[in-house]
């Protein structure tokens, strides 16, 4: 990835990616793509309105130069209706076109040249962003030689001040990604517990991070009974991994702690098959954690940052945990096991009690946690939920702002009751189904003290893509949440050196 300055016609590249919005004359050419546009006899406007192309959002028409540029194509991506006047055009939707355009190309266009908008850093850095995530392929388990693999070379067409501190930095975010993705991606069998708490390890100390990992004695003898309770009907025992980022200057620290479950079978209160093949991503908050830990890392926020993957493979074994067991908790509370599909959270649980001894100022918890998400918001928007109203306002934003979708959700005190045990101090879930994703979120700050500030992500839908591909987003792993964990801790970094 570059930043270039040249006009896009005159590079010696595979193809040249513009952006066209949607006029109600047909396809208006976006800026960046006047001397594309210009170089084409009549336009390559017309050329597309010929074509049926209309400048919809997404819209993708590949178009042969015929000697008109030294590119043999130009690929011309739809950035949906025109700014208004003397306004840029929204960064997401940048990225979305950068991202639906590097999808479509083909596989012998290995040099690629981005002429979309750029005329601030910010869509630099949505134009280069996207077109690295849209350009993600997990390519472990093919066979075939003539698989498509990410582009060679993205050459990014900016010549504004800032332009590539910007694009450097959506190359750490979108590895950060694309580390999530590949992690999510990974078959269960080749990624238990201890394969996830090793390659994290790996990660962390290649970062400079400092490392702790807790195996199955230590957990035992630390009493974390959530991590041990869903773990016992594996072959595969559990780990807590510890990551620690220190700054000199911070001020701040932020607390995450993401959900690890390597597959999710249900436990004895066994899933329907249907429900159990897309399992493998059920560590994808802990992934989503450990790519932002990465990110902050080589980013460099002046803030702490520490991070807890909560690790543990749910099945249904001879030693598995039954419904109505009851588990102490680090820190001693009790929860009766209803049903052990409801297993996230025990092992957040542990974690969440852990991550409050570092005195964090804000803990902020990503899972996979339950299908009533989906229910609720459909698989691309994640919920927020939190025990303040600020904190909640924040993260929401901070998700905003990173391009990422989601929703702020309430935590319903009443629902609170429904989580009572006759025999323990908390049931792992209520005696109701409905509210399910929120009686979620009110078992965990059951786990939070009073004054510690507190969010839950639940990211169920938005981490697996199980439908078509759209914008930057594969089918598969996303990536979800990995980038606004980074944008809250570069947050609190800016917060505390405006405080100073």
């Amino acid at each position: 990835m570059s930043v270039i300055t040249e006009s896009p016609g005159s590079l010696d590249v595979d193809a040249v990616v513009v952006g066209y919005h949607a006029a109600d004359d047909g396809p208006q050419p976006a800026s960046g793509a006047e001397t594309v546009d210009a170089a084409f006899p009549g336009g390559l406007a017309k050329t597309l309105s010929l074509l049926g192309a209309t400048g919809a959002a997404e819209e993708v028409h590949s178009v042969p130069t015929q000697g008109a540029l030294n590119a043999p194509v130009v690929v011309a991506v739809g950035l949906g209706a025109p700014p208004g006047a003397g306004a840029a055009p929204d960064p997401d939707a940048v990225a979305r076109a950068a991202g639906a355009a590097l999808r479509s190309r083909g596989t012998a266009q290995h040099r690629i040249a981005l002429a979309l908008p750029a005329e601030t850093p910010e869509l630099a850095e949505a134009a280069a962003l996207g077109a690295l995530l849209g350009d993600y392929a997990f390519n472990r388990y093919r066979t075939d030689e003539d698989v498509r693999s990410p582009a060679a070379e993205l050459l990014v067409a900016a010549g504004v001040p800032g332009a590539r501190e910007a694009v450097e930095r959506a190359g750490t975010i979108a590895g950060a990604v694309s580390l999530t993705r590949d992690l999510v991606n990974t078959a269960p069998a080749d990624l238990v517990p201890e394969d996830l708490a090793n390659i994290a390890a790996e990660v962390g100390r290649g970062d400079g991070l400092s490392v702790q990992v807790l195996d199955e004695q230590e957990l035992s003898d630390g009493g974390y009974g959530g991590l041990i309770g869903v773990g016992q009907g594996s072959a595969n025992p559990p780990r807590l991994v510890r990551l620690e980022y220190t700054h000199p200057e911070a001020r701040r620290t932020i607390a995450f702690v993401g959900k690890g479950i390597t597959f999710d079978s249900g436990g004895l209160s066994l899933k329907p098959a249907g429900s159990m093949d897309w399992m493998k991503s059920d560590m994808g908050g802990a992934a989503a954690v450990l790519g932002a830990m990465r990110a902050i890392a080589q980013l460099g926020p002046a803030v702490n940052a520490v991070a807890y993957l909560a690790i543990a493979e749910n099945m249904p074994g001879g030693s598995a945990q039954r419904p109505s067991d009851v588990l102490t908790i680090y820190g001693g509370k009790t929860v009766e096991v209803l049903n052990t599909d409801a297993e996230g959270r025990l092992v957040m649980a542990d974690a969440l009690v852990r991550a409050q001894e570092d005195s964090p100022d804000l803990i902020v918890d990503v899972a996979t946690l339950t299908g009533a998400q989906l229910v609720a918001l459909g698989t691309r928007v994640f919920a927020v939920m939190a025990n303040d109203d600020g904190v909640r306002e924040d993260v929401h934003a901070a998700a905003t702002a990173a391009g990422e979708q989601s929703w702020p959700m309430p935590l319903p005190a009443e629902l609170r009751q429904g989580l009572d045990s006759t025999v323990a101090d908390i049931a792992n879930v209520p005696g109701e189904r409905w509210g399910g994703m929120l009686s979620a979120g009110v078992f965990l700050k059951e786990f939070i003290d009073e004054g510690v500030h507190w969010a839950h992500l639940d990211i169920a839908g938005p981490s697996f893509n199980q439908g078509r591909p759209f914008g930057y987003t594969p089918k598969g792993g996303t990536g979800a949440a990995t980038r606004t964990l980074v944008r809250i801790a570069e947050n609190a970094a800016n917060t505390s050196a405006r405080e100073n």
